[in-house]
């Protein structure tokens, strides 16, 4: 057991930071106790005596609630902290908010360390998304952009940042005398696929317009002839529908002792939903089918549910009568539409165990800092809620959509160095690969990538 003083402020806010690291992250047991003077720092006090203090570069500054919420409060520039590696997981550690200093002291009784770096505070400003609430920028679908980030704009966005802050911490304590044990982490992938268009071709008008695109935008009558061959097989049955991958995907999952998470969507209200009927009896067969080979079914919420609560329920209920499943409690926002604490607030409210829409849809890597699970937070509630985060690291469509230009191997390569840094950690490997995602002349340019990924597991 060990003792966390804090300042008479944003006591909220603290608790739920300090409750991240040391319960969830670490697993110490420890009990907060709030000063009543003009204490302004975080102090962590061991049973030897020992004591490790953080100074305060945020909270202090902003005594009534939810006062630090303003853009102004976002950082204009990076530090990092570069000396004693004994500490330190990388080469460097970014500071979001404090100073690169680092002091110790000793008497003939007991030692302490005062450390300049807040990294609660730095670790709340990545996990919260409070970022994004007072930074009002937003691409065409009203998301906030990977550019706009703090994350982004110091070439961090490859770094887990907080997991080197989680290091850092437990470097420090065992520093001071702290010998308990923290909790053990195995490196795992979460192998997760949206199901927005589960089959290519459906009648013999599917796939026209792509078609009449290929000749009039791209201006590409090859790739055209391909499409109308590929159309062919299909409805003629001489090949399995190309976006048909359900066995391949959970296939290869077996073979490599991993499950398949498959999202699917209700019916939404907009163009960009309703690739499907979730009562169409193909859709209830492949369902079935999931659940019979021991893979998983979660909600795909569509377009606009990221802040209509009512929509989201409606489609919660629909997901589940289709699935006969009495339980749907985890899945993904359609085209990682996400706004903060709004998505998090409604998945709550519909009694949701985890989500995994929090990686930028234009960007890989590590939108929350993090590469472990955590529960979030309302900041404007300023609640922690009971729903966690399961934070996805990658998504294919980052590179072909956002990425078009990209070498088959630049993509490997980006994608393993990510997945390297996951494993450094002992946390989760997010993945998300799309049904659709192979068997096109489109997509001949990537092929074998997502089984080389797999296969590196």
């Amino acid at each position: 057991m060990i003792n966390i003083y804090i300042p008479n402020n944003n006591i909220s806010e603290r608790a739920y930071i300090l409750d991240v690291f040391f319960s969830d992250f670490l697993d110490i047991e420890y009990t907060i106790k709030v000063r009543s003077d003009e204490f302004q720092n975080w102090k962590i006090k061991l049973q030897n005596g020992n004591t490790l203090l953080f100074e305060d570069h945020f909270f202090s500054k902003f005594p009534k609630e939810k006062e630090y919420l303003d853009e102004r409060n976002i950082p204009s520039e990076i530090k990092f902290y570069k000396n004693n590696p004994e500490f330190l997981a990388e080469k460097n550690l970014p500071i979001i908010f404090g100073n690169p200093s680092l002091k110790k002291a000793e008497t003939n009784e007991n030692k302490s360390i005062l450390c300049g770096i807040d990294i609660f505070s730095s670790s709340f400003f990545m996990l919260t998304r409070w970022e994004e609430y007072v930074n009002k920028q937003r691409d065409s679908h009203n998301r906030f952009p990977s550019t706009e980030s703090l994350a982004y704009k110091f070439n961090l966005l490859d770094r887990p940042i907080v997991n080197e802050y989680i290091y850092f911490l437990h470097a420090l304590l065992k520093k001071i005398g702290f010998k308990e044990s923290v909790k053990k982490r195995e490196y795992k992938m979460l192998v997760t696929h949206d199901v927005d268009v589960p089959l290519r071709y459906t009648n013999w008008k599917s796939g026209l317009v792509e078609i009449v695109r290929d000749i009039s935008v791209r201006k590409n009558p090859v790739l055209a002839c391909k499409n109308v061959f590929l159309k062919l097989k299909s409805l003629l049955k001489f090949s399995k529908d190309p976006y048909d991958t359900f066995d391949f995907l959970m296939n290869l999952s077996d073979k490599h002792g991993l499950k398949s998470y498959f999202f699917f969507m209700a019916k939404g209200n907009t163009h960009f939903d309703n690739g499907y009927s979730l009562d169409s009896p193909k859709i209830t067969a492949l369902i079935d089918r999931i659940k019979q080979k021991g893979h998983f079914i979660g909600i795909h919420p569509t377009y606009n549910t990221y802040n209509d609560v009512n929509q989201f329920t409606k489609e919660k209920n629909e997901l589940k009568k289709a699935s006969n499943m009495t339980c749907v409690n985890f899945g993904r926002q359609h085209f990682l539409r996400f706004e903060a604490p709004t998505t998090w607030q409604i998945w709550e409210d519909n009694n949701m165990k985890w989500d995994s829409t929090l990686s930028y849809a234009d960007r890989e890597g590590f939108r929350c800092g993090v590469c472990y699970e955590f529960p979030v937070f309302n900041f404007l509630t300023r609640k922690e809620l009971n729903l966690y985060e399961k934070p996805l690291i990658v998504m294919e469509g980052s590179f072909t959509t956002y990425q078009k230009h990209i070498s088959k191997q630049d993509m490997i390569d980006k994608i393993v160095n990510l997945q390297n840094k996951v494993r450094k950690y002992n946390g989760t490997f997010v993945i998300l690969w799309h049904n659709s995602s192979f068997n096109t002349p489109a997509w001949n340019k990537y092929k074998g990538v997502y089984e080389y990924i797999i296969e590196l597991d």
